[in-house]
C-alpha cells in the first residue's frame, strides 16, 4: 500500500459507524426470530392452503401444542412436534401453552432437582400443561389429571 493511499483507509469515526451499522441491526432483529407457540383450543381440521376450501389434511385433537410459523388474516400456518406444517383458522388457537412429552418417559419430580422425589412418568406423546420455566432447563407442567411437578425441558417439545 502506498502511502497516499493510507489516508483514505484510515478509521474514522463515520467510517466505524458505517461498518457497525449492520451488526447492529442484525442483533436487534434476533428477538423477531424467537419460537412463537400456541395451543390448539378445540379438535380443528389442518389444511393444506390457507382457505376452508382448501384440501384438509388431518384433524388435530384439542390441547396439541404447536409452533406459529406464519399468520395471514384468520389463517395461521403450524409446526406440530413431528415437523409436519399446515395451515389452520386462527380463532382455533389459543395462547394457553402446552407441551408434549418427546422421550419414551418423562420423569416428572416434586422439585427443580435430579434427586427429587418422583411424582409421575409421562410418555411419548402425553401433553402436559406449562405452568412456567424455571432456571437450571427445568419446566413446570401439569398433567390433565391433577398432578404437576417439573421435568427438564429436553424432554418436551412446545418451549
Amino acid at each position: 500500500m502506498i502511502p497516499t493511499e493510507m489516508g483514505s483507509m484510515a478509521m474514522t469515526p463515520r467510517r466505524i459507524f458505517v461498518l457497525l451499522l449492520p451488526l447492529a441491526v442484525l442483533a436487534s432483529a434476533a428477538p423477531a426470530c424467537a419460537l412463537d407457540y400456541r395451543t390448539v383450543a378445540v379438535a380443528a381440521p389442518m389444511y393444506d392452503a390457507p382457505s376452508a376450501k382448501s384440501k384438509p389434511l388431518f384433524v388435530v385433537l384439542a390441547g396439541t401444542p404447536v409452533e406459529l410459523v406464519v399468520s395471514l388474516e384468520g389463517w395461521s400456518k403450524v409446526r406440530d412436534s413431528r415437523g409436519d406444517l399446515a395451515w389452520i383458522e386462527k380463532r382455533q388457537l389459543t395462547e394457553k401453552r402446552n407441551v408434549i412429552v418427546r422421550v419414551d418417559r418423562a420423569q416428572v419430580r416434586a422439585a427443580a432437582e435430579d434427586k427429587a422425589p418422583l411424582v409421575f412418568e409421562a410418555e411419548r406423546d402425553v401433553v402436559l400443561e406449562l405452568l412456567e420455566a424455571v432456571p437450571g432447563g427445568w419446566v413446570k407442567v401439569r398433567h390433565r389429571d391433577g398432578q404437576s411437578g417439573f421435568l427438564k425441558a429436553p424432554q418436551v417439545w412446545g418451549l
